[in-house]
């Protein structure tokens, strides 16, 4: 991976949290996170998923060590593996079973967000599943306080469920590339297998 290309893929990765996840206010939560700059975002430059899964853990081990006030979350955006939807939600399972391996069970968990994220039951065009659609694969690290002080702050936490999908139907998909979201990585660096 060059200097460039990780440039490329952390401007596309705040740009998107910048316009959709605050701007559309897709997670509430976020904007504290990120106005407080305790958001740490991490390029992995893996190219298998074994090797996103040494990433992973080097960056779960991180997020449990840092002090929350510097550190509250980590979004581990990987352009270069799990690039098909189905591989990468199979990886999810290796993902949680690695957050037990590490004894992180009720300390961290990982959410997950891609560009061709689908929720089960939907089309893959439909607009519902742009809350969880990214401009790389990514992978968000979450501390379980920090979801239960938020559950407590919002206490009918579906509603934010809700407030995304009228937002998004509301914005559809002309609103949506408004956001000018695509990523700048062509992908043909991203399929690459040299640096």
């Amino acid at each position: 991976m060059t200097g460039e290309q990780e440039k490329t893929v952390l401007d596309d990765t705040k740009r998107w949290v910048q316009r959709a996840v605050i701007g559309l206010n897709l997670c509430p939560f976020a904007k504290s996170v990120e106005v407080n700059q305790r958001l740490r975002v991490v390029v992995s430059a893996a190219r298998a998923p074994e090797d996103l899964l040494k990433d992973l853990a080097h960056e779960l081990l991180a997020l449990n060590r840092a002090d929350p006030d510097e550190t509250e979350t980590t979004l581990i955006v990987h352009p270069w593996v799990l690039n098909d939807f189905l591989d990468f939600n199979d990886f999810l399972g290796a993902a949680d079973a690695l957050v037990d391996d590490l004894e992180l069970d009720g300390v961290l968990q990982v959410a997950s967000f891609h560009p061709d994220y689908q929720f089960e039951g939907t089309d893959p065009d439909d607009v519902d599943n742009l809350s969880n659609r990214s401009p790389y694969p990514t992978l968000h690290l979450l501390r379980e306080e920090s979801i239960e002080r938020a559950v407590e702050s919002m206490p009918d936490t579906d509603a934010i469920y809700e407030a995304n999908i009228d937002t998004l139907r509301r914005i559809g998909r002309k609103g949506w590339d408004a956001l000018d979201l695509a990523p700048k990585l062509p992908l043909s660096q991203r399929a690459t297998r040299e640096d």
